[in-house]
């Protein structure tokens, strides 16, 4: 079966200059202003972390040794409830993302947590359907459904262990961003997963990376699929075992900044949602419990 394309324009739409809008100048001055690292470190294969990100600053991902797909969280650092919204993300952005777009918050705040400022690989020739939101993370429910053995570092478990420190639990892991990730939907509408284009540095070559800068305060998780690089099959009857796998997977790196100040001018923390009935209440009358 043929896939049929389509031209019908985006369902979800704001006016010039609205929320869907962001002022580029201001971002391209974010990515090219003075920085101070921070804080650096390596995530090493099929584990994860966890770590804030201040509002202003800037996060970046790198490939490290060779191609590896991550997948990443997001939380408001003072209110874990506010989190990366992936489905809400794909219908106000796109499928995949890159350069400009946003982070999307859950309901009641609807607002971007953070937004991206650089995508080495944004002139890819496949660039649509490199850091991928259809899919989300892989977890040892499905490997137990789809494969019939036990793994403890699929990306859920991977996530999970990272944000115990911080007092959350599997219960706040979400569907995520799979950075370096290429996947998209077959002929078929079926879901499909193919090689991590991104490369580490080589000569004057830098590393494939993607950054973004932090709208509000953050905690961000990244886990590094235990599927590496994906260019062997997890799952059906030509699945790689978890040591084949394990010849595809390599460390990614994670690096903050600090921004100079004058490269903000222009910038506020963007606001939560400004709908008025976002206490509960929606437009309804309130009712004693148990009253239809």
């Amino acid at each position: 079966m043929r896939q049929k394309t389509y031209s019908q324009p985006a369902a979800y739409q704001s006016l010039p200059g609205g929320p869907l809008d962001p002022d580029r100048a201001i971002y391209d001055r974010v990515a090219a202003a003075e920085r101070e690292l921070v804080e650096e470190f390596e995530i090493p294969i099929r584990s994860g972390r966890a770590w804030e990100i201040p509002a202003g600053h800037i996060a970046r991902i790198e490939s490290v040794e060779g191609p590896q797909v991550g997948d990443l969280n997001l939380w408001n650092r003072h209110n874990p409830r506010e989190r990366f919204w992936a489905a809400r993300t794909r219908q106000l952005q796109r499928s995949s993302m890159t350069t400009y777009d946003r982070f999307w918050s859950t309901l009641p705040a609807l607002r971007p947590l953070a937004t991206i400022i650089a995508d080495s690989l944004a002139d890819h020739p496949d660039a649509m359907v490199i850091h991928d939101l259809l899919g989300t993370r892989c977890d040892p429910y499905v490997n137990r459904m789809l494969a019939g053995y036990d793994f403890d570092y699929h990306c859920h478990s991977n996530l999970t262990r990272a944000v115990q420190p911080f007092g959350l639990t599997e219960f706040d892991v979400h569907d995520v961003l799979n950075v370096f990730q290429f996947a998209g939907l077959n002929a078929n509408g079926e879901y499909f997963m193919d090689t991590c284009p991104a490369r580490p540095a080589q000569g004057d070559r830098e590393a494939d990376h993607l950054e973004f800068f932090a709208e509000i305060d953050l905690l961000a998780a990244l886990s590094t699929c235990p599927g590496g690089d994906l260019s062997v099959h997890m799952w059906g009857q030509e699945a790689a075992s978890t040591e084949e796998q394990l010849k595809h997977c390599h460390p990614l790196s994670v690096k903050v900044y600090r921004v100079d100040e004058t490269a903000l001018e222009g910038w506020s923390s963007p606001p939560v949602a400004a709908y008025q009935g976002a206490a509960g209440l929606h437009g309804l009358k309130p009712q004693p419990f148990g009253e239809g």
